[in-house]
């Protein structure tokens, strides 16, 4: 009978965020594969836990994937952990949690702490709908796009920075969206010097351009609102008249009534306004 691969949360600073239940299945595993098999080992001797360790990483993902479903096809039990948070997000345990689930092999999850979701619930942000990004592209070109495409993103958008490239990720999101738009930029989650910035985009960026980053750093991106859409959608219309408005939903098929329902609607006026509008055009004819 196959064994189980554990999915075990780790903290992301504070060791008190580690449940008892991970404890217990890091002890109780037949070997613990790790992403970096040094930073889980001084995790390891904080608890005194002394069950094999292996590492497990994307360089030896697919060599090492297939030793591991080897393992728990024999019946062995396997706590697989990321350096900090949920393993399998933005994390090569992906893959063999894909592994396991086309050899048939049991998967569950010991959920704990984890980066992303801690982020947003300090940001304060809109949490009913949000977008993980994980980490930004490297590529600048591929990074440009990716935040632009966030120009009309309505949920709150979460990415992952590293220290190095956070300073270019801030500007370029400055760079791409309405500069009032609100971001949170957290670094340090849980451990003694968490340092959080929030406020407008132009702001914020510029905070960030004169900081020394240090640290792992998640960037939160409210959503843009439905009535900034709304306004810019109208603003593109303020470019045509009214009665060009009024025929272009003529051409798709309307009557003149309800192209001009659809015009008001478009232009945030009265259907009334439309057809005064439409009338001084006749006259100036």
């Amino acid at each position: 009978m196959s064994g189980t691969l554990y999915l075990c949360a780790t903290p992301i600073g504070n060791l008190e965020d580690i449940t008892l239940r991970v404890l217990r299945l890091l002890r109780e595993a037949d070997l613990i594969a790790a992403e970096d098999t040094r930073h889980t080992r001084k995790l390891l001797n904080h608890f005194q836990i002394t069950t094999p360790l292996t590492s497990y990483h994307e360089h030896n993902s697919r060599a090492k994937g297939t030793h591991l479903i080897n393992l728990l096809q024999a019946g062995k039990s396997i706590a697989l952990v990321t350096d900090a948070g949920m393993p399998a997000i933005s994390d090569p345990g992906a893959d063999i949690v894909l592994l396991c689930h086309q050899h048939g092999i049991h998967v569950t999850c010991a959920p704990g702490a984890s980066a992303h979701s801690a982020a947003l619930a300090v940001s304060g942000f809109g949490s009913g709908r949000f977008t993980f990004e994980g980490f930004v592209p490297r590529d600048a070109k591929q990074r440009r796009e990716r935040l632009a495409s966030l120009a009309a993103e309505t949920r709150t958008s979460i990415f992952y920075e590293a220290p190095h490239r956070l300073r270019d990720t801030v500007a370029e999101i400055a760079g791409q969206l309405a500069p009032h738009r609100n971001i949170a930029v957290i670094s340090e989650l849980t451990k003694l010097y968490e340092k959080t910035y929030i406020g407008k985009i132009a702001d914020i960026a510029g905070d960030v351009a004169n900081m020394v980053p240090r640290g792992e750093f998640v960037i939160i991106v409210e959503g843009v609102s439905e009535a900034d859409i709304l306004a810019g959608e109208r603003a593109e219309f303020k470019n045509i008249t009214a009665a060009d408005h009024v025929e272009l939903y003529i051409s798709t098929g309307l009557d003149a009534k309800a192209a001009m329902k659809a015009a008001a609607k478009d232009r945030g006026v009265s259907k009334s306004a439309i057809y005064n509008e439409l009338q001084r055009a006749k006259e100036n004819v």
